[in-house]
């Protein structure tokens, strides 16, 4: 059952959606910087309810229907990145932290005491600072395709970076390709 869900009890709204049934143990989905609550497939998310879980997927502040940020220029990601990479402050109008506050106050709204976090990308890094800051609501962790955010681990090339953190000039041009032998993924432009 699909109950996609508004609310405005949470400061910015968050918009999401709700998968199960109320009564069964919650996996908390937390997806990355930019994407939405689609981002995580409808197979995926109904084959967790098959096996007996609630599914909450929802948009982040400042993506698909979810509040955006009032009165604040759009940051430069590329120029933030590279003040944090000078030792520089770098000035945003919320945090990791104020995130991960986000996700407990929909969990706080919806009910849940406690969920299995499972967060990609940047809901990764949002997923890692509930569990630290908020372990009373987490029963597992999850973390795919992200980072701690120690400056000391390994970086991707500059070339990758520029693709990864870039817009595509056109989404219906952007083609991902696989190539079997190793398992490499490209992106062509």
């Amino acid at each position: 059952m699909l109950a996609p869900s508004s609310q405005s009890a949470i400061k910015p709204h968050i918009e999401y959606e709700s998968l199960g049934d109320p009564a069964h143990p919650a996996i908390v989905l937390i997806m990355g910087l930019g994407m939405q609550l689609t981002g995580w497939p409808d197979d995926f998310c109904h084959g967790l309810v098959a096996r007996g879980y609630r599914v909450v997927r929802f948009d982040n502040r400042d993506c698909g229907l979810s509040g955006r940020a009032q009165g604040k220029k759009r940051a430069n990601l590329l120029l933030a990145m590279a003040a944090a990479a000078l030792g520089l402050p770098v000035r945003t109008p919320y945090t990791l932290e104020d995130m991960a506050g986000d996700v407990v106050g929909l969990m706080d709204r919806l009910e849940i005491p406690q969920a299995h976090i499972v967060g990609v990308s940047m809901g990764g890094m949002i997923a890692q600072v509930l569990a630290a800051r908020f372990p009373q609501w987490v029963l597992s962790l999850t973390s795919i395709m992200s980072s701690s955010g120690n400056r000391r681990l390994s970086r991707p090339s500059k070339t990758a970076r520029k693709v990864l953190l870039s817009r595509p000039a056109d989404p219906k041009n952007l083609r991902v390709g696989h190539r079997s032998s190793g398992g490499n993924v490209r992106c062509d432009r």
